[in-house]
Formats: structure tokens, C-alpha cells, sequence
């Protein structure tokens, strides 16, 4: 994996891979400095938007989870690290919050739609929460959704040409109940930081 490049992740490539003004630690736009462990993005004007489909075969979007925090992270099933830390922190964080886990959706999006068939998807969630909810689209489809949250993803290859890897951005965007983007949380930060931040979404009126 080529993640070094990202890894520093990511106040040299931030501006350009997720459009921020920078990481000084204040709001979209330069607004008063955020409570968030985050990269604050109220008011952002992207990552409005994200319909695939989930193993079942049924289109899935943004606005059906309206009323949970939804955090949206891009990665692959064959991905040896990241991913996987990702998605045990968050499974972590749901079951720290108890009751209130309820209210947390987490939605992997393939950026591997080649490899990451219905049933592999189905079985990678299952392994860390069955309520996570994976989706994936065709070629096009999967560049589209990257383009609107404004992630970079590309294939490198292997000794053969099944053994290619992906590089990807590596964070997570959190959503509030209201299904509007708010946190960019990067790789790495851990998951008392990814637990902070949902937790003062969900305490939001």
C-alpha cells in the first residue's frame, strides 16, 4: 500500500484532494474555531449527495438514513489496513454508545467495484457490525460518487493483474441527523476522537 503519500494526511493534500481552505482547526469557510476533532465542513458545498447499491441489488441513499449520524468511509475489501482499522473503530464507537449506537449508520463505499462483488461486501460488513451498510456501483458510477465527496482513489498494480492494490483517501465523513456533511475525520486519529465527534452530533438539537 502507497499510503505514505496520504498518510501525512493530510494538510498538504487536503486542498486539493477535499477542496479545504486548510488545517488550522476552523469551519468551512473560515468560520469561528470548531469543537470538532475533526476537519469541520458545516457548510460545505459537496458530499451533498451519494445513491448505490447495496448487496441486495436495492439503491440505497444519503436521505433514507436522515435521523442517524452516518459516517462514509471509501475503501476496499482487499485493503490490508486502513479499511479494516476504520471500520473496527467505528464498530467500537457504536457499541461504546450503547443505546445511542442506534443512531449510528456507517456506509462503505467500494472504490473496488471490480473485486468487491455483493456477497464478498455482504460478508466484509457482517465481520464488523451487520447494521453497516456497503454499497457499490459500476466503474462510472463509483467515479461519479467519488468526485461529488471529492475523494481520490486509484489502482496500483501488482505482480499480476489480480493482485492490484488501491490507493485511496483515508478518512471519513461524518453526516448529523439532518443528513448534512459536518466532520472529515482523518485515518489515525483513533477512535476517543471519531467517538467525541459523533457524540456531539447526536447531542445536537
Amino acid at each position: 500500500m502507497k499510503f505514505r503519500k496520504l498518510l501525512p494526511v493530510l494538510c498538504l493534500s487536503l486542498p486539493l484532494a477535499v477542496g479545504l481552505a486548510g488545517c488550522d482547526g476552523k469551519g468551512w469557510g473560515g468560520a469561528a474555531p470548531s469543537t470538532f476533532k475533526g476537519v469541520d465542513l458545516t457548510g460545505a458545498n459537496y458530499a451533498r449527495t451519494l445513491q448505490l447499491s447495496d448487496p441486495d441489488g436495492r439503491t440505497r441513499s444519503l436521505a433514507e438514513f436522515k435521523g442517524k449520524v452516518v459516517v462514509v468511509f471509501f475503501g476496499y475489501t482487499q485493503c490490508p489496513d486502513v479499511c479494516p482499522t476504520t471500520l473496527a473503530e467505528l464498530a467500537e464507537v457504536k457499541r461504546s454508545l450503547g443505546a445511542d449506537g442506534e443512531r449510528v449508520q456507517g456506509v462503505f463505499v467500494s472504490v473496488d467495484p471490480e473485486r468487491d462483488t455483493a456477497p464478498l461486501l455482504k460478508a466484509y460488513m457482517a465481520s464488523f457490525d451487520p447494521s453497516f451498510v456497503a454499497l457499490r456501483g459500476s466503474e462510472d458510477q463509483t467515479r461519479a460518487a467519488a468526485k461529488e465527496f471529492k475523494v481520490f482513489y486509484a489502482k496500483v498494480p501488482g505482480k499480476t493483474p489480480e493482485t492490484y492494490t488501491m490507493d485511496h483517501t483515508a478518512a471519513s465523513f461524518i453526516f448529523d441527523t439532518q443528513g448534512r456533511v459536518r466532520v472529515f475525520s482523518r485515518y489515525g486519529v483513533g477512535a476517543q476522537a471519531l467517538a467525541d465527534d459523533i457524540k456531539a452530533l447526536l447531542a445536537e438539537k
